[in-house]
């Protein structure tokens, strides 16, 4: 058996939110927001999986949306690499969220709950004051250390590098579904712990690469060798900016991607990116996989 990896953001939207995978989904959300609790009985996936809809590899990741039996509203999304702002970004979609649900004029009090589930596989929060690969962030008070009377918005990470037990260590149902996060790829069985948890085995027959499509295994591959690439590139900037100036190489390779991706830009734009300094070009590699076109380009820059 050969499985598609969970990190593969066209993956993951399959395994967790396809019409079927309700189950899946339950038991993975009670296992990262109550701690393997089986607080969730039941939830609405919003935004299905359709397979039809795979058209282009513009999108940067695609999330899901639940709606839980007590009408809160969670968000999942996977980032396999950090990007600038990212965090200011996971914040904005969490409030916007929240603010949606209302329209003008409606009162407040029919606002739900709404909670981000953020996966990355990147530390985002430095491992010596957050050792743990789930993080939990709500509102409260800095002295006290007190809840804000409304628990309406929580922003909840997992950082897959800082877990690090193995197949046999597995012990939690947290345990497992990173488990199951970060190493499905390099599985060739389903594996007799994971096979204890039945929405688990369910997620590995979903991610076996023999159940889909010869167009949907196409999109996947060329989605990992993207994301494969796009890591390439940021370490040939860097190597290449040793070898003619950081900036002047990093330039180059940022100017070759847009150039790939949009066609060449026109001189304002090509100005502007010449003034970048090394951290923003940087940035702007990670960045740019999440473009849809020249507009995202110029909003960027103007965010700087």
């Amino acid at each position: 058996m050969k499985f598609i990896s969970p990190k593969i953001d066209y993956a993951f939207k399959k395994i967790f939110g396809s019409n079927q995978s309700q189950q899946i989904l339950i038991s993975f959300l009670n296992a990262i927001i109550y701690n393997g609790e089986n607080i969730i009985q039941s939830l609405t996936i919003n935004n299905p999986y359709n397979p039809a809809k795979i058209e282009s590899l513009k999108d940067t990741y695609l999330d899901i949306r639940a709606t839980l039996s007590d009408n809160s509203i969670v968000i999942i999304k996977m980032q396999v690499s950090p990007m600038q702002a990212f965090e200011k970004r996971v914040a904005y979609n969490l409030c916007k969220t929240y603010a949606n649900q209302l329209e003008k004029g409606e009162l407040y009090f029919l606002l739900n709950p709404v909670i981000a589930v953020t996966i990355t596989d990147f530390n985002m929060f430095d491992i010596a004051q957050l050792p743990e690969a789930i993080n939990r962030f709500v509102f409260k008070d800095k002295k006290k250390n007190v809840d804000y009377i409304e628990d309406d918005l929580q922003l909840i990470f997992v950082e897959l590098p800082k877990f690090q037990k193995k197949l046999e260590e597995l012990e939690s149902l947290i345990d497992k579904w990173i488990f199951f996060l970060k190493e499905t790829a390099g599985l060739d069985i389903i594996p007799e712990p994971l096979k204890e948890v039945p929405e688990i085995e369910s997620a590995l027959n979903i991610a076996n690469r023999a159940n889909y499509s010869r167009q949907e295994l196409e999109e996947f591959d060329k989605r990992a060798m993207m994301l494969q690439d796009e890591r390439g590139k940021i370490n040939y900037a860097k190597e290449e900016g040793r070898a003619e100036g950081r900036v002047e190489g990093e330039l180059k390779i940022v100017m070759s991607l847009i150039n790939q991706r949009f066609g060449e830009v026109d001189k304002e734009i090509s100005d502007r990116l010449s003034n970048l300094k090394s951290e923003n070009l940087e940035s702007l590699v990670k960045a740019l996989f999440d473009f849809n076109s020249l507009d995202d380009l110029l909003t960027w820059l103007d965010n700087l």
